[in-house]
Order: C-alpha cells, then sequence, then structure tokens
C-alpha cells in the first residue's frame, strides 16, 4: 500500500511524527511513492539518513525524485493563487531536488 501523496500538511507532528492524514488516497502502486516525503519535508542531512535507514534501491530512489518533482511541478502552478503555502512546498522541494543533483547526492 502507498499513501501516494505525504507532504508536510498530511503529516501530524508533535513530538515526533504522531499520525498521517488524508489516506484516501491509499492504494497499491509503487513503493518510491512513498520515499517523496523525504524531498517534501527533509534537508539534506535528514534525508541521508532517511534513505540510508530506509533502504531504498538506487532505482527507487530515483523514482522517488521523479514522482517529487511531478508532484513539487503540479503544487505550483495548480495553487499558486488559491494556497499560496502549497505552492511554496512545490517550489522548496524542486529546490531541494535540484540542490541534490548539483551535489550529486
Amino acid at each position: 500500500m502507498s499513501h501516494k501523496d505525504l507532504i508536510p500538511f498530511n503529516l501530524l507532528a508533535g513530538d515526533g511524527l504522531r499520525g498521517v492524514l488524508d489516506t484516501g488516497g491509499f492504494g497499491p502502486a509503487d513503493p518510491a511513492l512513498d520515499l517523496v516525503v523525504g524531498w517534501h519535508v527533509l534537508d539534506a542531512e535528514r534525508r541521508d539518513e532517511f534513505r540510508e535507514r530506509v533502504g531504498p534501491s538506487e532505482t527507487e530512489w530515483q523514482r522517488s525524485i521523479a514522482w517529487a518533482l511531478q508532484q513539487a511541478l503540479g503544487l505550483v502552478w495548480y495553487y499558486a493563487t488559491t494556497n499560496p503555502a502549497m505552492s511554496a512546498l512545490g517550489r522548496s522541494t524542486i529546490e531541494r531536488i535540484l540542490a541534490a543533483e548539483e551535489t550529486g547526492a
């Protein structure tokens, strides 16, 4: 099962992660979709730790980048005027992906 939409607005945090919201999209899918949270939420250091602990294959990790980019591009334009915070999330995810590509991470 894959959540397909693990973005900050669907995570309930307190002292660590407390829960996941908006679970109506659960379904069988590419497991790389669950890795996009690393791109939407985590800085480079924490994303590296996340990747190390989860242990995805290189192919799965690369698919997570593609999924995150696809989601981020949609967030930027779709929410540009109706939900600026979601649009900003898209922009920050794109910035994380580009920075990782520049450093080879």
